[in-house]
């Protein structure tokens, strides 16, 4: 039975690999990133490209309009965007740090709650996390803003499940170590993930679609490697 699935940060990395592998499977997928073209580029039917800075309200606004003007039930809400700063603390640009925060919580935060009326007690919500945002994790200078939005979401998460738990819908976060992508490419130069975005893709939307009874609330460190 095909489902309705909307990913965001869908241009490059695990989020374009997801929207291939959902697709596969005659999902109809609804991809919202900044930039839409990697994905309208793939040409498939059942995909829904969208450009949405999910920075900005209003640009968040339009595309959940245009996913409620073709659908009116959600099974899965993947929170997938990410944006990455590796900056030393006496450096420290606030400006760079809000963008951080404005994109890795506050656009999840407000994308799920402007979609909750198309949820129902079996949607699933996977919130995408770094092993970074762990506590007690090794941590690493220069991520103070990167990683400490990632343990925001940790807590963002947990507390939405124990608000939902009697009725739904379920959510989870997945901390990642590692993988394989161009961002930390950019980040790390040189450095080898034991993951690729592709692996770690058919991990999470294996556990999209399975984990939301066994897990709700629950934090699941997908790999020791950091960051």
């Amino acid at each position: 039975m095909s489902k309705t699935i909307v990913i965001t940060g869908t241009s490059r990395g695990i989020g374009f690999e997801l929207v291939k592998l959902f697709a596969s499977e005659g999902n109809t997928v609804f991809a919202l990133s900044r930039n839409e073209k990697p994905v309208k580029q793939l040409g498939l039917e059942n995909v829904h490209a969208l450009s949405c800075d999910l920075s900005e309200s209003l640009s968040v606004e339009a595309a959940v309009n245009e996913i409620q003007s073709h659908t009116q039930t959600l099974d899965i809400l993947i929170n997938n965007a990410g944006q990455f700063l590796k900056q030393e603390f006496k450096d420290t640009v606030m400006q760079e740090v809000k963008k951080v925060y404005d994109t890795n919580v506050f656009s999840v935060f407000d994308l799920t709650h402007r979609l909750l009326p198309l949820m129902n007690s079996k949607t699933h919500v996977v919130t995408i996390s770094s092993m970074g945002g762990v506590q007690g994790s090794m941590k690493f200078p220069g991520l103070a803003a990167y990683s400490s939005s990632k343990a925001a979401v940790i807590t963002l998460t947990e507390l939405l499940a124990e608000e939902y738990k009697e009725n739904g819908p379920s959510f989870n976060v997945l901390a990642l170590g590692a993988v394989q992508t161009e961002m930390l490419e950019e980040a790390f130069p040189g450095l080898q993930a034991p993951n690729s975005a592709l692996e770690m893709a058919n991990y999470i939307k294996d556990f999209s679609e399975k984990g939301q009874q066994f897990y709700n609330g629950k934090l699941l460190q997908v790999s020791s490697s950091t960051p």
